[in-house]
């Protein structure tokens, strides 16, 4: 009896021992698998920052490139237009013109005169280039509209857009970072697309301005946009997530399930910062 009662206690003690032992080993098991697990979490999430902060250099990059390229433009307009109309108005005017006989006189003024109109023309455009007079004086939907206008009256697009419910005008700055990208996407449309009609709608809701533009040619989706982006092809894309960014918006391309248009969509907070 005391053999058959030390004998079970031996064989007790041995399955606690393997009993345990095996709690242990599957302790340090799920232990090292959640290590693991957030080391991976945490390298993914430091990867997802590096993408990100690449991102936010490329937007950047953009941005100060299209800056500059802008700068470069009105310098070039200034240097090679401006100034040869202004050198030639200094001719018509120099120190002879007193000694002229009179109707030479008024002939070199005239023409002075005409020249300096001409200066001024080309100044004003350049102005209006920078801030087009009807967004200044009337805002986004006259701005859009008097653009879809033009490109419907050239005959080779259809073109038309319209504004359901803009009642209330967002700052300046911001319109005129809206009316730029909706001219870069129109631009794109026409130089890329190959397209029949262009359809702008506008509406409100849940506090954020929507503009949607429909096309029927060839276009791109959102993986394809997100790509091009980061590839950092496509200047005209890099302005339109440069300022997409700087309004804290967002834009999706997509098409539609029938495969016969694309469609574009800018979501506009209405409270933003600017």
């Amino acid at each position: 009896m005391f053999f058959l009662q030390v004998t079970d206690n031996s064989l007790g003690n041995r399955m606690m021992v393997t009993g345990s032992a095996s709690m242990l080993i599957l302790a340090v098991v799920i232990i090292v698998f959640v290590t693991i697990h957030q080391r991976k979490i945490i390298r993914y999430h430091k990867s997802m920052k590096r993408l990100e902060e690449e991102k936010q250099e490329i937007y950047l990059k953009a941005s100060i490139r299209f800056q500059e390229e802008e700068r470069q433009r009105i310098a070039a307009d200034l240097h090679d237009d401006a100034g040869p109309l202004l050198a030639t108005v200094r001719l018509y005017l120099n120190e002879n013109l007193v000694n002229q006989e009179k109707s030479q006189q008024i002939q070199s003024i005239l023409s002075a005169k005409q020249i300096i109109d001409d200066a001024i023309q080309l100044v004003r455009n350049i102005s209006h280039s920078l801030m087009p007079p009807t967004l200044k004086n009337f805002g986004l939907e006259s701005a859009t509209n008097d653009l879809f206008q033009k490109i419907n009256g050239s005959g080779v697009i259809k073109a038309s857009a319209r504004f359901h419910d803009y009642r209330e005008r967002l700052s300046s700055e911001r319109e005129m970072l809206v009316f730029r990208v909706v001219q870069e996407i129109i631009n794109n449309i026409i130089k890329h697309s190959n397209a029949g009609f262009i359809h702008l709608t506008q509406n409100v809701s849940d506090n954020n301005l929507y503009i949607r533009i429909h096309h029927d040619g060839k276009g791109i989706i959102q993986t394809e946009y997100e790509k091009l982006n980061y590839m950092g092809t496509g200047l005209g894309l890099k302005n339109i997530a440069s300022r997409i960014k700087v309004l804290n918006s967002k834009i999706m391309f997509e098409i539609d399930s029938s495969n016969t248009y694309y469609k574009i969509t800018l979501e506009i907070p209405n409270n933003g910062n600017l």
